[in-house]
């Protein structure tokens, strides 16, 4: 699987799992160790583990090794998940206005991902 489709399906799962805000940015021609990042708002440090779980298992899947092994704690206002060629950003609400990568970033293309489920 290409980078852009992994960020994609990583996306879409966060959104399928209700994380708020979810963004891909494509960063391959002004970053030169990453080639997408996803964003995605949790609403708890509960709803931030979840998410991981999620993508961890979507990993085991499609046999992609993280680069780190991040564990979520109580408190925990940013997840990051190194994905080799995708960035997985999990953040608080709080945490994503703060830091404001969109802003940080701000030549980077980006797009908005909703989850397109059947509706069951």
């Amino acid at each position: 699987m290409d980078s852009k489709a992994f960020a994609y399906q990583s996306a879409e799962i966060l959104a399928q799992h209700k994380a708020l805000n979810v963004l891909v940015m494509d960063v391959h021609e002004i970053a030169g160790w990453a080639d997408y990042f996803v964003l995605a708002t949790s609403t708890s440090s509960t709803h931030m583990r979840g998410l991981q779980k999620h993508i961890e298992d979507f990993l085991k899947v499609e046999k992609i090794d993280l680069l780190n092994k991040p564990e979520v704690t109580d408190d925990q206002c940013w997840l990051l998940m190194d994905a080799q060629d995708v960035i997985i950003h999990i953040m608080s609400a709080e945490a994503r206005d703060f830091y404001d990568l969109e802003s940080l970033w701000f030549n980077a293309p980006r797009f908005a991902v909703a989850f397109r489920g059947n509706g069951i």
